[in-house]
């Protein structure tokens, strides 16, 4: 019967170039060596490796040997380490990028939950809106919407997101509710970008997109300031629907104009491309996903319990 054992002291002696080398690199005598060795020929049947008392030859059909079992061989390596660091509980530090609007409420509920679950572990978080080489700069993971460019990193995607048309019960009943995407020019809207001026909003809805001029009285770049602000009655906000669904539940938001939203586009977590993923970037990248999931489904239920009491 084939011994696997046999297979790799083969591929050590050829690895190493010489018995005595692979019997140092596996620690065993060399006499041990050259017998597994020869066990492994009479098992396949052909002469492996030409010897003599000066040189170590491999034969064609050893070194083709050699290529399929070294690939076997690596397959079976790397299933033991990703059950090594499966059982593992994840530690060190995740440096993680993502774009200012996604950071300030998904993302940063996530990391919390994943720093309370995995007490070894931390996390550098960087907002950013610029596109970072995460090589250069030391990143692990970032989170990226919209459409990807072509690059050499690894992309998940974890689904897609939009924004929904969303304000405080108090400032609907003191400004009216908007029936029709045009009269949000009458409304205050509260921008989230940099500026309040000359602004446009891009519907999409059952006929199409429909752009609409806006304005308002408050504008921030990162999302959770947007919420809050028509949380506070400043306005109609565009928020992503995952950010939406606790506030819409509790009854600070109530969503608007429902047939509309804005799409963002599919949102992907990319990595650099390497031949092992470290369990910690790992298990923050499934944690993210899991959550993400969670909060879409949360969201899913939210608008059907809110279309139930209609």
């Amino acid at each position: 019967m084939l011994d696997l054992n046999d297979i790799v002291v083969f591929a050590r002696v050829i690895e190493a170039g010489s018995f005595t080398a692979a019997a140092r690199l596996l620690g065993m005598p060399k006499t041990t060596v050259s017998r597994r060795v020869a066990a492994l020929e009479r098992e396949v049947g052909v002469r492996l490796l030409q010897r003599t008392t000066r040189s170590l030859n491999v034969t064609d059909a050893g070194r083709l040997y050699y290529e399929q079992s070294s690939q076997a061989l690596r397959t079976i390596e790397d299933a033991n380490l990703q059950l090594a660091e499966a059982r593992a509980e994840p530690s060190g530090i995740v440096r993680i990028s993502a774009p200012v609007g996604f950071g300030g409420h998904f993302l940063s509920s996530a990391i919390f939950d994943f720093l309370a679950t995995y007490p070894k572990t931390k996390v550098e978080l960087c907002l950013t809106d610029d596109t970072l080489n995460l090589v250069e700069n030391g990143i692990d993971l970032a989170f990226r919407t919209g459409i990807l460019p072509d690059s050499t990193l690894i992309a998940r995607k974890l689904g897609s997101t939009h924004r929904v048309l969303c304000a405080s019960p108090d400032y609907l009943a003191r400004h009216g509710v908007p029936l029709v995407p045009a009269d949000l020019a009458r409304h205050h809207c509260v921008i989230a970008g940099p500026s309040i001026a000359n602004l446009h909003w891009v519907l999409e809805g059952l006929h199409g997109q429909e752009t609409v001029a806006v304005s308002g009285r408050f504008a921030a770049n990162e999302m959770q300031a947007v919420t809050a602000a028509a949380i506070a009655g400043y306005g109609i906000a565009q928020i992503p629907y995952q950010a939406a669904a606790a506030p819409i539940k509790d009854g600070r938001l109530r969503r608007v104009l429902d047939d509309y939203t804005t799409s963002v586009g599919g949102l992907h977590v990319v990595y650099p491309s390497s031949r092992h993923l470290s369990p910690l970037v790992k298990a923050f990248i499934e944690f993210a996903a899991d959550r993400w999931n969670a909060a879409s489904e949360n969201y899913g239920a939210v608008v059907e319990s809110n279309q139930s009491r209609r």
